[in-house]
């Protein structure tokens, strides 16, 4: 639906493809939902089922049935209901089988899920966004590879809370080289150290700048394209925690970007928009919501080829590659003699394996 083009005559609300079958051309999301509801009727936004207040009454009309046997039936089916969620909680899955479940659950977890506080039940008329986010540039394994998180955003939510759901194996990394004394714990990770971070959405960097450390990482880039006039026009900044999804002017299907770290960047690409249904998950507390994931392979320590590496060595002479990967303890049996000494010459590193995510 979202992708269906348009005369333009709405000003922008409606999306065009500017590029047939690769995006639309420029339009504003809150617009593009309140054209939606002025020419929806009341009963194609409502999130209340058809369902009467006599359930009873309703599944014997549907069914074409008595009033007793409609209410067996519903009794039947919520004891079957409650025994496959107790059954779901003690499954165990086969490791054959591990990533198709993977998949499934990722996109089945929050269907039709319900807030318990009314607060926080989703508005009729409320706009979902579909973005993928695919892995860092500095990733040249994965440059090619499809998103590795799809998420379902909601107009009214702030940039800010798309931005603390991204998870990168970047923000874990942690600095320091700790061969000397593998026992002391790094006292921070990447994302409580640097916590600048901007999208670029159509001209406008929106910078995060919740905390006073925070800095303007586009202030670079909006320097070295007005130096020679590179035909950027006038790139804006704004303030990440002031904007929600619709306040944004976007074109769906376009590669935008999101940066942390200092040089860690992601394409963003928003998919699709629509209107909430009332089989979506309705509890606001959960968005943005995760629905889809890349599984990644996780690397295996060197020496036991079992458990995930934890270390990373440069310049180590008990290792035959450079760099090695070892798991905690082979690290430490081949490293250190029993009371804890070092053996040998190596630089070591905590390793953050891109498959802690899975």
């Amino acid at each position: 639906m979202a992708g269906s083009s348009g005369s333009g005559s709405a000003g922008g609300a409606v999306p065009e493809y500017e590029v047939p079958e690769l995006h639309t051309r420029v339009l504003h999301v809150g617009s593009f939902g309140a054209l939606w509801k002025q020419n929806l009727h009341g009963a194609d936004l409502a999130l209340q089922g058809a369902v009467a207040e006599d359930g009873a009454a309703a599944v014997a009309e549907d069914l074409g049935c008595g009033l007793e046997t409609a209410a067996e039936l519903r009794t039947v089916c919520r004891i079957r209901k409650k025994a496959l969620e107790r059954r779901e909680e003690t499954i165990i899955v086969d490791r054959t089988c591990r990533q198709e479940t993977f998949t499934y659950e990722m996109e089945s977890h929050a269907t039709g899920k319900r807030p318990k506080d009314p607060a926080n039940l989703i508005e009729e008329g409320e706009l979902f966004l579909t973005l993928n986010i695919f892995y860092p540039v500095i990733f040249q394994k994965h440059k090619d590879h499809k998103p590795y998180q799809t998420v379902l955003v909601l107009g009214s939510q702030k940039l800010t809370e798309l931005r603390d759901s991204i998870s990168c194996v970047s923000d874990l990394q942690m600095g320091g080289e700790f061969s000397s004394h593998p026992d002391q714990a790094p006292e921070h990770i990447s994302k409580d150290l640097y916590k600048s971070a901007f999208f670029y959405f159509e001209g406008v960097f929106y910078n995060d700048k919740r905390h006073p450390e925070c800095r303007d990482l586009s202030r670079t880039i909006i320097e070295w394209s007005e130096s020679h006039d590179r035909g950027y026009g006038n790139l804006q900044t704004a303030k990440m925690e002031d904007y929600t999804f619709n306040d944004l002017s976007i074109k769906i299907g376009f590669p935008y970007l999101f940066c942390h770290q200092g040089d860690c960047e992601h394409i963003i690409i928003i998919t699709d928009i629509r209107l909430v249904h009332e089989d979506d998950c309705l509890d606001r507390t959960l968005y943005p919501l995760l629905i889809k994931k890349h599984w990644l392979w996780t690397r295996k320590c060197f020496v036991c080829k079992m458990y995930t590496a934890r270390w990373v060595t440069n310049e180590d002479s008990l290792a035959p590659e450079d760099p090695c990967f070892f798991c905690d303890v082979c690290f430490r049996m081949l490293h250190y003699d029993a009371e804890g000494n070092k053996l040998g010459e190596f630089l070591a590193y905590p390793y953050v394996d891109p498959g802690t995510f899975n």
